[in-house]
């Protein structure tokens, strides 16, 4: 396993450092500390910093099911919860959980890859949660990933089976000759899935090209070239797509190119069909593991990564549209 050396070296300077620009971040909870200390009822009280990377549907749900589960589990009155997002910007990140590490919170949940590492670089102490995260491996380094990341670090992943993602293509669409990759380049775990699927696909005798953004702005340039040279586009889990689907699915609906996504928020947005997990359910779970950590239930080093169970789920608006039929084993999207 290659774990970051400069993880455990950095981690006070960083704290130290980052900290005093979190005013800037949008703190929906004061400063108050509690470290699973009891009131004088004698009922314990915790304090969970959430980082989430970015605003959109699937993140938002993640969030949402990690803050109800936390509630049920430990009692609303028992635990306070400080939600940040860093509005798709990873230096964000890192001063969001260098804050939490330097208010000793309990336990942090790290919605989305790129939260996901700014935590495990920040601290080696505090337990951290990932959520809406694809792969672990990929996301920390870690080489041949067997499932458990050790340490104090757990989580749920959002990943689908890719190959079954692939297949949709050619279920949906047996003509395919082309399939146009498109992701952001600055997510490995939308690299990871591409690459999957490219592999897949041209051993299916699919020609592949990949078209990457570096970050939104590229977003309508790179969409237009990818909708005119394809026959089919495929998109990733990818956090800054899944933010940009109106101005995609803008593109892909006047070039009539269909879109096959990682995630059900992206096909509502601009696709035809997804092989897609509830991000509800998945943050949901995030948060039982939560509660059994503070808890003392669950050692986090010994809990291996969960993930949820995925459904081809259609877009019944968008494949009308282009004159899609929908084969039997797809329920439509609500939404």
């Amino acid at each position: 396993m290659k774990k970051n050396i400069t993880r455990r070296l950095m981690t006070a300077l960083l704290a130290a450092v980052m900290c005093v620009s979190m005013a800037a971040c949008g703190s929906k909870t004061d400063d108050t500390k509690t470290d699973g200390t009891g009131d004088a009822d004698g009922a314990k009280k915790y304090t969970i910093g959430v980082c989430q990377l970015v605003t959109h549907d699937a993140l938002d749900a993640a969030t949402q099911g990690f803050i109800d589960a936390v509630k049920d589990k430990l009692g609303e009155e028992n635990v306070t919860i400080d939600v940040q997002n860093a509005a798709n910007d990873q230096n964000v990140c890192t001063t969001i959980v260098n804050t939490f590490v330097s208010k000793k919170v309990d336990l942090i949940m790290a919605n989305a890859t790129p939260a996901l590492q700014a935590a495990y670089n920040a601290t080696a102490e505090i337990p951290i949660l990932g959520t809406s995260v694809t792969e672990y491996g990929v996301a920390l380094g870690i080489d041949n990933f067997s499932g458990t990341v050790g340490g104090n670090v757990s989580g749920t992943s959002d990943l689908a089976p890719l190959t079954e993602q692939a297949d949709m293509i050619l279920e949906l669409l047996p003509e395919t000759k082309t399939v146009g990759l498109l992701y952001c380049s600055a997510e490995p775990n939308s690299e990871y899935q591409v690459q999957v699927v490219e592999e897949y696909l041209t051993g299916k005798g699919i020609t592949c090209t990949r078209y990457s953004f570096s970050d939104s702005n590229d977003v309508a340039a790179v969409t237009t070239k990818a909708a005119a040279d394809s026959d089919v586009i495929y998109i990733p889990t990818d956090n800054t797509a899944a933010s940009c689907t109106e101005t995609i699915g803008s593109i892909v609906r006047s070039a009539k190119t269909p879109v096959v996504a990682g995630e059900q928020g992206i096909c509502v947005g601009c696709g035809i069909a997804t092989l897609s997990i509830s991000y509800y359910d998945l943050g949901y779970k995030t948060g039982e593991m939560a509660a059994q950590i503070l808890k003392g239930e669950a050692d986090i080093s010994q809990m291996p990564i969960e993930y949820a169970n995925a459904s081809k789920l259609y877009n019944a608006d968008m494949c009308q549209e282009l004159g899609i039929t929908v084969p039997e084993g797809y329920t439509a999207l609500e939404g």
